[in-house]
């Protein structure tokens, strides 16, 4: 059980750095946004570009999933992505079933997951609330 817990957690923590350094792109990518006229247009493009590199760091951070599960055979070559995406979401189909052995690493997963839906929905809202507090401020 200690080794799922080694596995799982460090796998957390690669998610963790890949989650902060995608929030990192898109922070410097928002502070140096040219002005525009268009206060909704600017908002439009942040949020669509904030939105996307999320949605690129859980998709890598499901292929760490994949990797490790590849590294300790938890499951058929075939669905690891599949597998990782399933547990990552927490939706938990169940058609794939984990070897024995590393069963919590499933639950490890899902966890890591939903602390990092819920910081993306935090990075969205901050965003959000920041390029309309800029726009404001510019009178755009």
């Amino acid at each position: 059980m200690l080794r799922q817990f080694v596995v799982g957690g460090g796998v957390s923590i690669c998610n963790i750095a890949i989650h902060a350094l995608m929030i990192v792109v898109q922070v410097s990518r928002t502070i140096a946004k040219r002005e525009t006229s268009h206060s909704s247009l600017l908002l439009i493009g942040v949020m669509i570009a904030a939105v996307s590199i999320l949605m690129i760091a859980h998709a890598l951070e499901v292929i760490v999933w994949s990797l490790a599960y590849w590294i300790v055979g938890i499951a058929p070559d075939a669905k690891l992505v599949y597998f990782a995406f399933v547990n990552y979401t927490t939706l938990g189909y169940g058609d794939v079933i984990p070897a024995e052995r590393w069963q919590l690493l499933g639950p490890i997963t899902a966890m890591n997951g939903v602390l990092l839906f819920g910081w993306s929905t935090a990075v969205i809202f901050e965003v959000l609330r920041k390029t309309m507090a800029r726009s404001a401020t510019r009178g755009v």
